[in-house]
């Protein structure tokens, strides 16, 4: 009695390239999100550091305010 030897079938090609193309999007946009969060703290670390020389403030509420002048030499 002969056995029919059931083979796997292959996967469709389309199949095979709509994963890869989802695959490689998903780590697309894990990629752009590392950048932009990469770029927010470099952004926050200038502003920390950053020192203004004139600012115009329309409306303005301090519950408490200090402020220090600074003497160069």
């Amino acid at each position: 009695m002969a056995r029919e030897i059931a083979s796997r079938r292959e996967t469709p090609p389309v199949a095979r390239l709509l994963a890869l193309a989802i695959g490689a999007a998903a780590v697309g946009a894990m990629a752009v999100g590392a950048l932009a969060i990469g770029r927010m703290a470099v952004g926050r670390m200038a502003i920390g550091r950053a020192r203004f020389g004139t600012i115009e403030v329309d409306e303005l509420t301090v519950r408490k305010l200090r402020v220090l002048e600074r003497q160069d030499g």
